[in-house]
């Protein structure tokens, strides 16, 4: 059986939670299970949602495929030892590359753990709960399983479709489904997200313009499917403005007034974060947050001193991408050497860099964050999925549509404030290159320079394909040191791996092999779904 099968169909079993607690963060364990003592109450429906947001169900696809995926696929970054991020670092992904299949793995677990959820609460809720609840819950697992979807569709392009786990006993092996059914799937969740879940939550809970914000982020990645030549569908980029413009516009959010303070554990769940994993300190592995375990740049800033086995360089290629006055981003995101960040390890008299090295999700030690329980398997750091920037640049891009420029007011203005934040300069004009460049230094290493790509794939192959390979023309996917004194950064001379050229097919994952030897009908064309 294969492995999505196996999973799901143990999740099937699993059609309430119990283990009733106070804090949001104290989810229930998933294996406590009982259906007939459950989803009694609002708070029970509250409580079985709360377990969507994070746990094991996240762990393989947050920990140890986010920002390979994202980062490592687009050049963002480098590590030149581990087989599976050579892999993809050279474009030679083979269907058993560990990271494809945990990627694939935790995304479908996601999957199935808000299709149990939305089944229980549609056939199990206790009548006294309002109809007003009880949709808002099924948003909000709407929305997470949109989320996952959308990630599937990015990296594997034509996916199953899988709603009622129950249909997997019937017939455990599915077709895959086109790409443009897989978004459509997505917007639909999202629209009925949008349309019931409330404008206000407690933190770290999604709301209505959550899902407008990833709806126009969808809907901008959809209008180029199926297209060529630079040119997407204008009725979608229309639906992408109009999403992304109302959470622009009258969502009340704003920027959070620090790049640098954004990622700190004392602002989880800001209000610029639209949808974050929430995450608890101290709850050991395969539960937590365990960023800083895998790519530390130095174990001293870990909890216990433990981790950094995967300590990823930011290539050149992102380095060149900061202007000189883009610094506060810059050593929010990324380390050079002898720079000092006085909140890690401030016990020690803080840290001073000895190479570059990734500083976003680098949050530091159980005496930095005050928590004594924290290991290093489980940062408090509730790392963001979709930021209100994202939303702005979408918008921008939205209005940019099919043109090389515009100066469209809304455009500039929303695109502006992110450069504003980052205390760059405000520019009269938007183009697409300008665009791809803002949101790789905005959001690197957040898992979504690869999504821009595949987007750009869609409508401009050719283009896209250059891209990438332009890269590898000018060594700029490869590590680089920097001399503290005189300020220069020089690419490492050394051979970087052989790096296979980019094609069309190097923007699409292969289907890892654990699955298509037990079900070889993802092997054949995908079906529609619609």
């Amino acid at each position: 059986m294969k492995l999505i099968n196996k999973i799901f169909i143990i999740l099937l079993c699993a059609a309430a939670i119990v283990g009733c607690k106070k804090s949001f963060l104290d989810r229930p364990s998933n294996s406590q299970i009982s259906s007939n003592n459950f989803y009694k109450t609002t708070a029970d429906v509250r409580l079985a949602t709360a377990s969507l947001y994070g746990g094991s169900h996240w762990w393989s696809w947050s920990n140890e495929c986010w920002i390979p995926l994202g980062d490592v696929l687009s050049g963002t970054a480098s590590f030149p030892y581990n087989g599976d991020l050579v892999q993809l670092f050279t474009r030679t992904i083979t269907a058993q590359n560990n990271l494809v299949t945990k990627g694939w793995v935790g995304l479908y677990n996601t999957v199935a753990q808000c299709n149990t959820v939305i089944t229980a609460i549609q056939q199990q809720a206790d009548p006294s709960i309002s109809e007003a609840d009880k949709n808002a819950a099924i948003a909000e697992a709407k929305f997470i399983r949109a989320m996952a979807y959308y990630n599937l569709a990015i990296y594997w392009g034509a996916v199953p479709i899988i709603e009622d786990n129950s249909k997997l006993i019937k017939d455990p092996l599915l077709n895959r489904n086109i790409v443009s059914d897989v978004y459509k799937f997505v917007t639909n969740d999202l629209t009925y997200a949008a349309q019931y879940l409330p404008k206000t939550d407690e933190k770290g809970r999604v709301t209505t313009w959550s899902a407008q914000g990833m709806l126009g982020k969808a809907y901008l990645t959809m209008a180029g499917v199926g297209k060529s030549g630079g040119v997407r569908d204008q009725a979608l980029l229309d639906s992408a403005k109009k999403y992304a413009g109302n959470v622009c516009k009258n969502s009340g959010l704003a920027l959070f007034p620090s790049y640098y303070d954004v990622f700190k554990v004392q602002n989880n769940d800001n209000p610029e974060s639209l949808f974050s994993l929430q995450w608890a300190g101290g709850v050991g592995y395969g539960t937590g947050n365990g960023l800083q375990q895998y790519y530390a740049p130095d174990r001293i800033i870990t909890p216990q001193q433990q981790g950094g086995w995967m300590a990823l360089a930011p290539t050149y290629d992102l380095y060149r991408m900061y202007s000189a006055k883009d610094t506060v981003r810059r050593k929010a995101t990324i380390m050079l050497n002898g720079d000092f960040y006085p909140e890690l390890n401030a016990a020690g008299g803080g840290y001073k860099a000895k190479s570059a090295g990734m500083k976003k999700h680098m949050v530091g030690t159980e005496k930095d964050n005050n928590l004594p329980t924290m290991d290093s398997w489980s940062s408090p750091e509730h790392n963001a999925m979709l930021r209100l920037s994202d939303v702005y640049l979408v918008y921008a891009e939205a209005i940019l549509g099919n043109n090389s420029t515009t100066s469209d007011a809304d455009a500039l203005k929303y695109f502006n404030a992110v450069r504003t934040r980052a205390g760059v300069d405000i520019v009269t004009a938007v183009t697409p290159a300008l665009l791809r460049t803002e949101r790789r230094v905005e959001l690197a290493f957040e898992g979504q320079y690869w999504t821009d790509l595949v987007r750009y794939s869609y409508y401009d192959p050719t283009n896209a394909v250059k891209f990438l390979n332009d890269q590898d023309a000018t060594h700029g996917r490869i590590s680089f040191t920097y001399d503290p004194v005189t300020k220069i950064a020089t690419r490492d001379t050394i051979a970087p791996p052989l790096t296979l050229p980019a094609t069309i097919s190097s923007f699409t994952l292969p289907i890892p092999s654990s699955e298509l030897t037990t079900a070889p009908k993802l092997a054949e064309p995908p079906v529609p779904y619609y």
